[in-house]
């Protein structure tokens, strides 16, 4: 017996040495991950937001956790001071025949050896640490609501700024729900100490001793007080609701629901007293009445009767009666999700273009964008990837001032991915200490191609060279898209660079990012954080070396700004000759009143209200505020100070690569299809409603039914500018009809940056949407059968994005047409479909195809005799070298032709010929740019 107690004793301590050491790791591993973070965010200028979110989190857990922790170890301590005593000769010399009584004395000589002091307090820690745990991550709740500023609008309803639902009423619900759980594990471990010691019997005959009742009675009573202020609350989230009809407080909310929340909120009150009461004259038969009462009235008056009134009382009226709440619902989404500033102007859809018209516009037809984004990554790729180990992760699309004028083009970033290395040349050094960087962009105009069908590069190769495009003095890129581990640069094996034909080129790192390293204290720490012994094992490191930490853009900015929503791309920039990852960061809220959820995360609030720039080089991250009205960047301010810049402090040329976040356009577009509707009757009967268009592309794999346009950047004139600029737009179509409605745009430009605007058609003219133009395309047989023919060759065709331009007050489609060889990875442009109107054409070049469109539109020339006749023939050949010249892309030519034809159509008393020219000029000045040669073909 003696040596069975040591081997349990024995194996006791070992569990104790082992849950010791676990917990000792546990703890270390905490430690040495904060240690890190701390370094890492004081390398990067960042350490108040370190500790501002450290300091929030564990005042946020300490406070918590002594607060629960002490209300939980006092509820089980005072049952177990007010509990029966057990007597263990009594439960030892009682009968044990029947099966209860066997229960019992077990029970009972269990609870007799528990050491209960222990016991209670090991549990109200462990509980203790779990409500912590879960409070502590609420810190960004808590400094909202400590550093909120007012929003300025108050709710319809209660009359509340709308700052209190943004900031305090979570927290609150926050604070509501975490003494509700503190209330529940109070209830729980006196429940089980009660129990334990025979108080409470749940086997019949049931019993209850007093203590255990006037216990109960207590923390029902507290309940209840909870629960009290609980539906207190819960009138602010009637503002949450959804009847069907709207989002937000309806007709049955306001008029039923809420009063009856008072009554539940006084009856739960009412439930509270008595059980206070009853603590005096213990019984569990008044709780168990007001649990019954408060439950039963619950779910008459907050269930049942809602909804009987609203279907026999609200909906055969609903129209009449939800008429204000409609209004509140639209008003109030409007206003969450940016959608009240949509300026809404008339587009006439006129069929008046013309060759003139095209020359007026050169800045839009020059930008027309024929590369689609996966096309030209394929190209990207096969082209100027150059090796393996070098990655296109995305194409980005932006516009710059070259010398050939303002000018669209794509452009993506050579980074490198270490995962595809050989198998055998993925070693420790070759993956964290050799190759550390990419190296440069490729950029190419939008519209261009060579006679190949391959995109013209104004930027290309390693190192980059500038053919049209910026030029590049720092193209390494340590900070991209890709997922990226950890490296050491400036240690003693030399950084690879690029390659250089038989052999490589190598370059220190000089940036300012990093960790310093070179102390044996840190070597062992990130070692153990990484657990890779290899950093405090290798020989390569020394005292200057620099360990480059979150090198992904995206988790680098999350981790600094935790507290905003990303775009989910960030986009590439050459400027002054280095390269910068531009981020549109977001702020969002679930709690604006009267707004439907319309962002993935259930947020029914957003703002573009950061743009987060990160060097591409030296990891510098930079927050500029781009909408400094919105409420919560400016809270966020005042609980970081120092963080957030104001837009005017980004670098002047950064500035001119800002632009409207695709992500944000799509929500709105999305929720502006029903929205656009203000008057609530209409809204109701959604006799309005709006869809996105659907097109054919086989990029994204389309089947007969289309798939659903997506918005797109493009450089336009839009109607009564002045010149043209960058924007983001959508076309719309009527709810279960194709022809097209409307175009929403987004300024991407200055001075006018942010500002939406929807251009919407008459009501009584047909203007051809984008399905119906592909119905056109699909039906033209010239085209159809070119297709056919191509398929046949072994060649595969690939209809690219159909894309709308709206030219003055017109509309024109373009859609590019790839080929790509049945064996090869290489698409080549080889077609430009253009429609306008009734026509449809196909030709090898964007201005091929305008002037075939355009000149099969020209009206026919009149029977003519004498001079007359001679005017006429003079005419046509002016214009038959107009045309010509505009093929060749010879804009100045092309003016001078319709010079000179203007003259002879007034002598015919024609006027315009194939447009007004009257007050045309051609454009001949310095940004005229030719486009003839082997780039023509510009979309």
């Amino acid at each position: 017996m003696r040596s069975q107690a040591k081997s349990v004793s024995r194996r006791r301590r070992y569990a104790i040495t082992a849950a010791v050491v676990v917990a000792g790791l546990i703890v270390a591993g905490r430690i040495t991950g904060v240690l890190v973070d701390w370094l890492w965010f004081s390398s990067v200028g960042y350490a108040g937001v370190f500790w501002t979110i450290l300091s929030a989190k564990v005042l946020l857990f300490v406070a918590v956790f002594a607060g629960s922790a002490a209300a939980i170890g006092a509820s089980g301590l005072l049952a177990h001071r007010y509990a029966s005593r057990v007597d263990i000769w009594q439960v030892e010399t009682r009968s044990t025949t029947r099966a209860d009584d066997a229960i019992h004395a077990l029970v009972a000589q269990f609870a007799s050896r528990i050491p209960w002091r222990a016991i209670i307090a090991i549990a109200a820690t462990l509980l203790g640490l779990a409500l912590a745990g879960h409070a502590a991550s609420n810190w960004s709740l808590a400094l909202r609501f400590l550093h909120q500023v007012p929003f300025g609008e108050r709710d319809p309803i209660f009359g509340k700024d709308i700052g209190f639902y943004l900031f305090s009423l979570p927290a609150w619900i926050a604070l509501k729900n975490l003494l509700l759980q503190t209330v529940l594990c109070c209830a729980i471990v006196a429940a089980g100490v009660y129990w334990l010691r025979g108080d409470v019997t749940l086997r019949p005959p049931r019993a209850l001793s007093s203590a255990a009742a006037a216990h109960g009675s207590a923390l029902l009573a507290l309940i209840f007080l909870l629960k009290a202020w609980s539906w207190w609350l819960d009138r602010f989230l009637l503002l949450y609701d959804n009847n069907g009809v709207v989002v937000g407080a309806g007709y049955t909310d306001v008029h039923v629901v809420l009063p009856v929340l008072w009554l539940l909120a006084g009856l739960a009150l009412a439930a509270a007293v008595a059980l206070s009461i009853n603590m005096r004259r213990p019984g569990y038969r008044l709780p168990a009445v007001s649990v019954l009462l408060v439950i039963g009235c619950s779910l008459a008056l907050r269930a049942v009767y809602p909804a009987l009134f609203q279907r026999f009382y609200v909906k055969p009226s609903e129209l009449q009666l939800e008429t204000p709440y409609i209004e509140h619902n639209i008003a109030l989404t409007r206003r969450a999700y940016g959608l009240a500033q949509i300026e809404v102007k008339p587009f006439a859809a006129e069929q008046d273009l013309n060759l003139a018209s095209l020359q007026a516009n050169r800045a839009t037809i020059d930008n027309i964008r024929l590369w689609d984004v996966k096309p030209l990554a394929d190209t990207y790729a096969q082209l100027q990837e150059i090796r393996t180990y070098y990655k296109f992760f995305s194409v980005d699309i932006d516009r710059y001032h070259l010398d050939s004028g303002y000018r669209q083009v794509m452009l993506s970033a050579r980074e490198l991915d270490s995962t595809m290395l050989p198998e055998n040349a993925r070693t420790w050094v070759n993956l964290h200490l050799l190759f550390t960087h990419g190296n440069g962009v490729v950029m190419s105009p939008v519209t261009e191609k060579s006679v190949e069908g391959l995109p013209s590069l104004y930027l290309r190769d390693i190192p980059p060279v500038a053919n049209g495009g910026p030029t590049i003095a720092e193209p390494r890129l340590y900070f991209g898209e890709g997922e990226y581990g950890y490296v050491i640069v400036k240690s003693r094996a030399p950084e690879f660079d690029y390659p250089q034909g038989e052999s490589n080129v190598y370059t220190p790192y000089r940036g300012r990012d990093g960790i310093a390293i070179g102390s044996i204290a840190r070597r062992s720490l990130f070692a153990w954080q990484f657990n890779d012994p290899n950093i405090l094992l290798t020989r390569y490191i020394k005292d200057e070396s620099r360990i480059l930490l979150h090198r992904n853009v995206q988790d680098r900015i999350r981790t600094i700004a935790p507290f905003v929503a990303l775009d989910r791309d960030p986009y590439i920039v050459v400027s002054n000759g280095r390269l910068f990852w531009i981020q549109d960061a977001y702020t969002t809220s679930r709690w604006f009143p009267y707004a439907p959820p319309g962002v993935d995360d259930g947020a029914n609030y957003i703002r573009n209200a950061v743009k987060v720039v990160v060097d591409a080089y030296d990891g510098t991250v930079d927050f500029y505020v781009s909408d400094p009205d919105d409420p919560l960047v400016r809270t966020y301010a005042r609980i970081f100070p120092g963080m957030f810049k104001p837009l005017d402090a980004m670098p002047r040329d950064l500035r001119q690569h800002v632009r409207y976040p695709e992500d944000l356009f799509l929500i709105q577009a999305n929720l502006y299809r029903a929205y656009h509707m203000d008057a609530p009757e209409v809204f109701y009967n959604r006799e309005d409603l709006w869809q996105f268009p659907r097109e054919l592309s086989d990029i994204d794999g389309a089947d007969a039914t289309g798939t659903r346009m997506m918005p797109y950047y493009m450089m336009m004139r839009l109607p009564g500018d002045a010149r043209a600029g960058f924007v983001l737009m959508l076309p719309m179509v009527p709810s279960q009809r194709e022809n097209m409605i409307a175009w929403l745009a987004a300024r991407c430009d200055s001075p006018g940056y942010g500002k939406l605007v929807v251009y919407t058609f008459p009501k009584d003219k047909l203007v051809y949407g984008p399905f119906q133009i592909e119905a056109r395309i699909q039906q033209s047989t010239e085209i159809s059968q070119q297709i056919s023919l191509w398929n046949q060759m072994g060649s595969r065709v690939i209809r690219g994005h159909l894309v709308v331009v709206p030219i003055d007050h017109s509309i024109l489609y373009i859609s590019p047409l790839y080929l790509r060889a049945a064996s090869g990875q290489l698409p080549e442009l080889k077609r430009v479909i253009a429609a306008y109107g009734d026509r449809v054409v196909m030709e090898e070049t964007l201005n091929d195809a305008l002037a075939a469109l355009f000149k099969e539109n020209a009206p026919m020339a009149t029977p003519a005799t004498g001079g007359s006749d001679a005017r006429a023939r003079d005419a046509l050949a002016h214009y038959d070298r107009a045309i010509e010249r505009l093929k060749a892309g010879d804009w100045a030519g092309f003016g001078s032709e319709l010079d000179a034809l203007r003259p002879l159509l007034e002598s015919m008393g024609a006027g315009g010929g194939t447009g007004d020219y009257r007050d045309y000029r051609p454009n001949t000045g310095p940004n005229t740019r030719p486009n003839a040669g082997p780039n023509a073909g510009k979309r």
